[in-house]
């Protein structure tokens, strides 16, 4: 019983590590969405806040950190109509977890950017993309 109580704590220390560690991923990332942002480029800060998302990780505070960069970009789009002719189709379905994310913060300016990039990618992605994103609980953001 003792082994695994010790396998635990190992466990939950190599995740406390890990969790830093990609806590100062997201951070780096975040300058660069932010730099993005500020040379006029959203969608290419939008692509770069979807990269390697979602953290491979459960802790909230990697989670919490990267919906920040995410929420960043997607509030610097400004024409959503143009952003899928420069967004891969591999974006789509983390995309879509994402703009979940953002309408259950109850946040108006969040929620009505969230909703109109939903009914464009929709549009684009198909209602597949809905079901993916709504089904995968292992990956969750």
């Amino acid at each position: 019983m003792e082994k695994g109580k010790a396998r635990a704590k190992m466990a939950d220390h190599v995740e406390a590590d890990n969790a830093e560690a990609i806590i100062t991923t997201i951070e780096q990332k975040s300058r660069k969405i932010e730099s993005l942002i500020k040379q006029y480029r959203p969608v290419e800060a939008l692509k770069t806040a979807l990269e390697g998302s979602p953290p491979k990780t459960r802790d909230e505070r990697c989670k919490s950190a990267n919906w920040i960069a995410v929420h960043r970009a997607l509030m610097a789009i400004k024409a959503v109509d143009l952003m899928f002719s420069n967004l891969d189709p591999e974006y789509y379905d983390i995309l879509m977890k994402y703009l979940y994310r953002g309408l259950a913060t109850g946040d108006r300016p969040t929620c009505d950017q969230c909703l109109k990039i939903h009914e464009k990618l929709t549009q684009k992605a198909g209602l597949g993309c809905i079901l993916r994103a709504l089904s995968d609980t292992v990956n969750t953001v």
